[in-house]
Order: structure tokens, then sequence, then C-alpha cells
């Protein structure tokens, strides 16, 4: 594959394919369009209720864009569940360019200073592209894509692609749809624009607080945004 551009890659994006690679190790990329796509019905998104509970409580300082090479970082980290990654230096650079130039975001979880899980993924009209997300401790990515959801709802979002549906991302609604119904749903998101808040209502000054207070203060926000926000069809 020629050396890719940032531009080149949103118009894959565009078109409904993303780029991977077979390891880390590995600086070759593929091309992707699953038959059956992944995606979150974003007026349809699921909040376990241990999980508002543990939203509403804080207990993670939840911050958007302000570190989001270290979010990349700790999503190609191996671990015992994802031994190995397709997260390579060429992915690593490519996603550098799109968060520089606004095209891609990262929701991140931290405590006591230490990034400990997150998200990231590219925005591209109103459609949101979750490319992958990493905990260090229990619950932080599942925390981030409460609060992902929340701003994309927010926002005016009308898209969140998952690429592929894993019993986790089902657990919060996931479904797979076929390859010409997703081409249907990713055209009609691009004709619109969104954009990506970087906060959300009733958390504003609440870092003021400092600690759980912050983190639960988001918290409530969060779900007040995803019981108010209306999701167009």
């Amino acid at each position: 594959m020629p050396r890719l551009t940032p531009d080149i890659l949103l118009q894959a994006y565009a078109a409904g394919i993303f780029p991977m690679a077979e390891s880390a190790d590995d600086p070759e990329l593929f091309w992707v369009e699953p038959k059956l796509r992944g995606i979150i019905p974003l007026d349809a998104f699921h909040v376990p209720r241990r999980l508002r509970r543990v939203v509403r409580n804080g207990g993670f300082d939840v911050r958007c864009d302000t570190a989001f090479a270290e979010v990349m970082r700790g999503c190609a980290e191996a671990s015992d569940k994802r031994p190995n990654t397709w997260i390579n230096d060429e992915i690593l650079r490519l996603y550098g360019a799109l968060f520089a130039s606004g095209n891609a975001h990262s929701v991140e979880c931290w405590r006591e200073g230490d990034l400990v899980g997150g998200l990231y993924g590219v925005s591209l009209g109103a459609a949101f592209f979750g490319e992958s997300m990493f905990s260090r401790v229990t619950d932080a990515s599942k925390v981030a894509l409460v609060h992902l959801v929340a701003r994309l709802r927010l926002g005016g979002y009308r898209l969140l692609d998952t690429q592929f549906l894993t019993p986790h991302l089902a657990r919060f609604g996931g479904i797979e749809v076929p390859r010409a119904q997703y081409r249907r749903l990713l055209a009609e998101a691009l004709r619109y624009r969104a954009g990506f808040p970087a906060g959300l209502p009733g958390a504003a000054g609440a870092g003021a607080a400092g600690g759980d207070a912050a983190g639960a203060a988001a918290g409530v926000g969060a779900l007040a945004a995803l019981q108010s926000s209306t999701v167009m069809s």
C-alpha cells in the first residue's frame, strides 16, 4: 500500500473502509470493509444499572482531547485479553495527524493524575468511528464510552461505528448491520456536520471542586445528556 496521508484516510472512512495492521511490528497496512458492520444506535444506547451508579458516583476525572497520543499508546498495549495489537507506528502517525486537524478525538479517564483508561476515534460529518479503547482499572473504558455517547448525542452525531461487534459492545446496545445498510447510514450521516463537545451540561465548573465531586458532577452531566438529547434519523 502506498504511504497514506490523512486526507486519503478520511476519504477511506467516507467510503466505508478503514486500515489495520497485522501486528504492531508489521509496518504494512491493509483495508478492511466488514460484511457485517458493528454500530451502536445512539438512540438505543444502554447503560447497565451498575455502571450507571459508577458513572453517577464519580471516581474518574473524565477529560477529552488532553492526551490523545497517550490514549493511542494505551490502546496499543498488550494485555492478557488482547496479547496482540493492530496499532503500529503508521497508525500512530496517521491518527495523530487526524487529531491535529480536529478529525479525531479522545475520551480519557484519569485517577490521581494517572491515565487509567479511555478511547479514541475519528469524526467526519455526523459520524464517529470508534477505533479502540483500553482500561488499566475496572470500568475505565466503560465510563469513557458513556461519556463519548453523551457527547455524540449532544453534538448532533447520527452514527457511531464500532467496526465490529463484540459481546462487550452488545451489552451497550451494539448491533451488526449488513454492508449495504451501513453504507446508507454512513451516507446519511455524512450529509450533516456535528460538533464534538469538550464539556457537558452540569459539569461546567465542576473541576474547581476537585476529586470525586468533580467526577460525580461530570457523571451526572453525562447521564443527563443521554436522557435529554435527541438523535435525529
